[in-house]
């Protein structure tokens, strides 16, 4: 049985994606931990949860660093309690052609996209155990899918999201705990915003004829937090607008 009050955490949950994501699952009724690097973006988004009638908090710390991990997950504990829902949104990208990308860039890529993501979720699943269920939502990429020039290190890093993820699924299917993954595909964040992404013309080819919002994400990550996706676990759930059907 799910417990009566839930409460999430959602890494990166400062802007974007995540932001988009704290926003539903607030509306949804669960109360949110806003985990960001930055301060004025997680406070503004649980200002936002605030206005619509939602609880929330503002943690601010590396979510790929276990110290920081430690205290913003005892205060979440203490402002909120036991955590059963994740998303690990978290991230950063890059662009760089093969040869050039150094060891520095290498290792930096995979601490934060899927160390990250491991980190996060070891230090919380020990509630959802104990609360006999839980969700763990990863946020991987579409370029897992594709494969993309010029970005080896990141999509390796995505890469490895999608596997930890089938992997979990497997361990704790049968204790509650699914463990899903969206790969989004072509959104319109401030982070795509600041690539050298051409986004009207990549809009144009796409079959939708425009990029996704991160609301189309946050919708995907609301079911997968939902009793209704309780028989679902292991999935990438891809929303990406028929990007792929051509």
């Amino acid at each position: 049985m799910p417990p009566e009050q839930k409460n999430a955490i959602v890494t990166g949950g400062g802007s974007g994606i995540g932001r988009a994501c704290s926003l539903q699952l607030a509306r949804d009724g669960i109360a949110v931990a806003v985990w960001d690097l930055n301060p004025e973006g997680a406070e503004e988004t649980v200002t936002m949860i605030e206005k619509e009638g939602g609880r929330g908090i503002a943690c601010v710390g590396d979510a790929a660093e276990t110290r920081k991990i430690a205290e913003s997950l005892a205060r979440t504990h203490s402002e909120l309690g036991p955590v059963t829902i994740l998303v690990n949104n978290a991230g950063i990208t890059g662009f760089c052609s093969f040869t050039e990308i150094d060891e520095d860039a290498w290792d930096r890529m995979i601490r934060v996209n899927l160390k990250g993501p491991f980190l996060c979720t070891q230090a919380v699943i020990g509630d959802m155990l104990e609360a006999g269920w839980g969700r763990i939502i990863n946020i991987s990429s579409s370029s897992t899918q594709s494969g993309a020039p010029v970005m080896a290190h990141y999509v390796a890093s995505k890469g490895g999201v999608v596997g930890f993820t089938k992997a979990l699924a497997m361990e704790y299917a049968a204790v509650g705990i699914t463990v899903n993954t969206i790969p989004p595909g072509f959104v319109d964040t401030p982070m795509l915003r600041g690539s050298p992404v051409d986004i009207e013309a990549q809009a144009a080819q796409a079959p939708m004829k425009r990029p996704g919002r991160p609301e189309d994400i946050a919708a995907a990550c609301s079911y997968l937090a939902s009793e209704a996706a309780g028989y679902v676990t292991g999935q990438t759930l891809s929303v990406n607008g028929g990007r792929y059907l051509v």
